[in-house]
């Protein structure tokens, strides 16, 4: 989070296992709570979004390509992705 933004004050619950793990890897860190809770949801996010980029990255790659076995493996390849055979 950049030091511009503005905090908005959330409250979320979390399980107790993930809260211990969340305040032992702030204290290995030196960090707080906090702070690890915000930079384990920005990573998140971001992989959420390389997933995204690279899912639309194959499908417009099926598009293109006119190899019937590059089609056959991608559409794998998305298939895997999507329903997670």
């Amino acid at each position: 989070m950049a030091d511009t933004e503005s905090a908005v004050r959330q409250s979320v619950s979390i399980p107790a296992r993930i809260a211990k793990r969340v305040r032992a890897l702030a204290k290995r860190k030196q960090t707080s709570a906090n702070r690890v809770l915000v930079e384990l949801i920005e990573a998140g996010l971001a992989s959420k979004e390389a997933e995204k980029e690279r899912f639309l990255a194959l499908a417009n790659r099926l598009t293109e390509t006119t190899d019937s076995q590059e089609r056959k493996r991608l559409k794998k390849e998305l298939a895997r992705m999507t329903f997670g055979t």
